[in-house]
């Protein structure tokens, strides 16, 4: 069974991701030196260890996913969906408190974030929900529970507060939910009350969230100061230019960069890889995403298909606000470039789900040569001639 499955990998996916894993493993040690030995001493290479030891934990759960039929995570959706609400609400007793956001759990000397973990989980949940009432949603209150469970967790984690987190799931459910078979009328009116309801919680967000926006949208005259980041951030990007000054040439990571290992690590790669080298970072996870989006397309199973799509729109959408508050489209809301930047959490979670569509994918290469052997015959006779 498992060299049947070896034979259908989508390998160019596989190999895209690895590539984009070993860049943000180089980018993190460039970026992190001197944050490193301005806060561990001589430790230049603290970040760049952890992250290391992070990204074997995540390749060894990406083997894993890879090889476990996507199909079993169905029969787990209420203990995943119970697990990430539990997890939300511990960490709003529990957890410790980090830029401004309650968001980490620690145990000993190690901390995760509950919220990526949940990213993935109510993306599971989703697909397996609608794919199972997909012949009842011309009926609206069948697709009310699961939009409910959207809800909770939406709410629990902008309790924290986390506006990046919060941002990706509500894009992620609204991409898996476009997907579905639910009606187009139906579609319309969960976007107008969406639409509705950030219009209203706009009206709730605090001074500290507020002063985000005026930093993005008014960097250079922010009276409190905070838009330097993005200052910084663009300083980094023109500096760079077309072929960049050099790896590990960086003047923004000295200090005037807060995280550059983190949220701005796009700018620091503008910097010292140039254009180009943004070019194949940008480049490699479009790839993924795109390909994501492909093998929904391609699968027959409506579950494998909403499941690759939710997953590939969550990297896709990650990716779009990280690189939209370095180029001040979107406010910093420390939100990590998916395999860039550095973030156990973040990292383990990416290569999970990646292994996940690496695994939809081999089912939909499976199916497709298996189901026409006329059309599979043809090929491989055109492919000898």
């Amino acid at each position: 069974m498992l060299k049947k499955m070896f034979r259908h990998y989508d390998y160019s996916l596989v190999i895209a991701i690895l590539v984009l894993c070993a860049i943000g493993l180089v980018m993190v040690y460039s970026a992190s030196i001197i944050v490193s030995i301005n806060r561990f001493g001589y430790e230049s290479n603290f970040f760049f260890i952890r992250q290391l030891v992070f990204l074997v934990a995540g390749l060894f759960c990406f083997l894993i996913a890879m090889i476990i039929p996507y199909h079993l995570y169905k029969k787990l959706i209420i203990p995943i969906v119970f697990g990430s609400i539990v997890l939300l609400v511990a960490v709003l007793f529990i957890g410790r408190t980090t830029n401004n956001a309650q968001s980490w759990i620690y145990i000993g000397s190690i901390g995760f974030q509950p919220s990526e973990f949940v990213k993935l989980g109510l993306t599971i949940y989703l697909a397996a929900i609608f794919s199972k009432k997909k012949d009842k949603l011309e009926n609206f209150a069948a697709s009310a529970p699961p939009i409910s469970i959207f809800g909770i967790i939406f709410i629990l984690i902008m309790k924290q507060p986390d506006l990046g987190t919060g941002m990706i799931i509500a894009a992620t459910t609204g991409i898996i939910i476009l997907s579905s078979g639910m009606k187009p009328v139906h579609k319309l009116m969960l976007i107008v009350a969406a639409v509705f309801i950030m219009g209203l919680g706009s009206q709730f967000i605090s001074d500290e969230q507020k002063s985000r926006f005026t930093a993005a949208y008014a960097p250079f005259s922010d009276p409190e100061g905070k838009g330097f980041q993005l200052v910084n951030s663009y300083l980094a990007i023109g500096h760079g230019g077309i072929t960049g000054t050099g790896l590990g040439q960086s003047i923004q990571k000295y200090g005037f960069l807060p995280e550059p290992q983190t949220d701005f690590i796009i700018a620091v790669i503008a910097e010292e890889l140039g254009f180009w080298g943004v070019a194949i970072v940008v480049g490699l996870i479009a790839f993924v995403v795109i390909k994501g989006f492909i093998t929904g397309l391609r699968s027959r199973d409506t579950y494998g298909s909403l499941l690759a799509f939710g997953i590939s729109g969550m990297v896709g959408i990650q990716a779009t606000v990280n690189l939209g508050a370095a180029i001040g489209l979107l406010p910093v809301t420390g939100v990590p470039l998916p395999f860039i930047s550095y973030g156990g959490s973040s990292l383990v979670l990416l290569l999970i789900s990646m292994g996940i569509l690496v695994n939809i994918s081999c089912h939909v290469n499976y199916k497709r040569k298996h189901q026409n052997p006329e059309q599979a015959s043809v090929k491989e006779n055109l492919r000898a001639v």
